[in-house]
């Protein structure tokens, strides 16, 4: 199968549909990460849909003193890794093509969401990303529309957008894809020297710390309310190792499922460890959010969260996240 490269809408718009159309949106610079998104696709459309790959390097999202002009361009081999990976089409449209006659005085604004986390550390960005994939959706016309869980801020906006302004597309999400040591895949690693990407793996790192205490918290309240006695909790406790549990097990069986502070601390302190690392680590923010809206979870929160980091490390920022899932004893995505 040889994938079509297109730049314009009527292009598009032209090529007869069968089955249903899946979407990938990228900025380019393809890898891994973005790889797997497009098998997804290609398994949801099945061998009679068509998969779509996006390839547009959105202005609107890059603030001041951000790297759009650094930002790699890697169109040919964009398109042979999409090829490799099934997808039926390549659609690289110009700036003038998404933006005819400049930039668009009317945008989607993110709301309240927007403005949290990466929101506040990029003022403007999810603005520009909602109405660029907004009129991507609308240019590419799709059935399904795939996303990262690396992005999962924006993931929970576009499925914000599409749910508020009655969109007519699913929005599939996608696990992050990881390297062997743990980091995230993501265009801007190439950006990082052998000694910065040594520091980079606090990131990934720190959200495990994160996830082993929010297992070991959600296992320890499991097994101290499996027994009747306070006596015979902390035996419990001390049994699995945990002598400082063990010594309040009552206060353990009495805790609120998950321990936010508690996820929150152990992964404070890998990144912590990291800033006194050469090159440091500068920490831009760890939070542990409700998905829904973007806000701090407190130590009754039960359900789905995310906990995300994002970090500069020399002159690249980086992000990350993990879903946990608080109040269903030693579940931990």
């Amino acid at each position: 199968m040889t994938t079509a490269l297109l730049s314009t809408a009527d292009e598009l718009h032209a090529r007869v549909r069968h089955g249903r159309r899946a979407v990938v949106m990228t900025m380019g610079a393809l890898h891994e990460g973005h790889a797997t998104l497009v098998r997804s696709a290609r398994e949801i459309a099945g061998p009679d849909g068509e998969v779509v790959v996006t390839v547009f390097v959105n202005p609107l999202q890059f603030g001041a003193g951000e790297d759009l002009d650094r930002y790699p361009r890697t169109l040919e081999a964009d398109l042979k890794i999409a090829e490799q990976s099934g997808a039926d089409a390549v659609f690289a449209p110009s700036v003038d093509e998404v933006y005819p006659g400049g930039e668009p005085q009317v945008r989607i604004t993110a709301g309240p969401m927007g403005e949290r986390l990466e929101g506040s550390s990029r003022p403007g960005h999810f603005d520009g990303m909602l109405t660029v994939v907004a009129k991507l959706l609308h240019l590419t016309r799709p059935d399904v529309a795939l996303f990262g869980q690396k992005d999962a801020q924006q993931l929970a906006l576009i499925r914000r957008m599409v749910r508020d302004l009655n969109f007519g597309v699913d929005i599939v999400a996608v696990p992050t894809v990881r390297e062997e040591d743990g980091l995230a895949l993501s265009s801007r690693n190439r950006y990082l020297s052998p000694q910065e990407r040594h520091t980079a793996l606090a990131l990934s790192q720190s959200l495990f710390a994160g996830r082993d205490r929010h297992a070991a918290q959600e296992a320890l309240r499991a097994r101290a309310l499996e027994v009747p006695s306070t006596r015979a909790r902390a035996e419990a406790l001390s049994a699995i190792g945990e002598s400082r549990a063990a010594a309040d097990a009552h206060a353990v069986a009495k805790a609120v499922p998950g321990a936010a502070a508690a996820v929150r601390a152990a992964a404070r302190l890998v990144l912590d460890e990291a800033a006194r690392l050469d090159p440091p680590l500068e920490l831009d923010y760890l939070a542990l959010v409700d998905p829904s809206d973007f806000t701090d979870i407190g130590d009754d929160f039960t359900g789905e969260a995310v906990l995300a980091v994002a970090a500069r490390v020399g002159t690249t920022r980086l992000i990350d996240n993990l879903p946990l899932t608080f109040g269903t004893f030693g579940a931990a995505s």
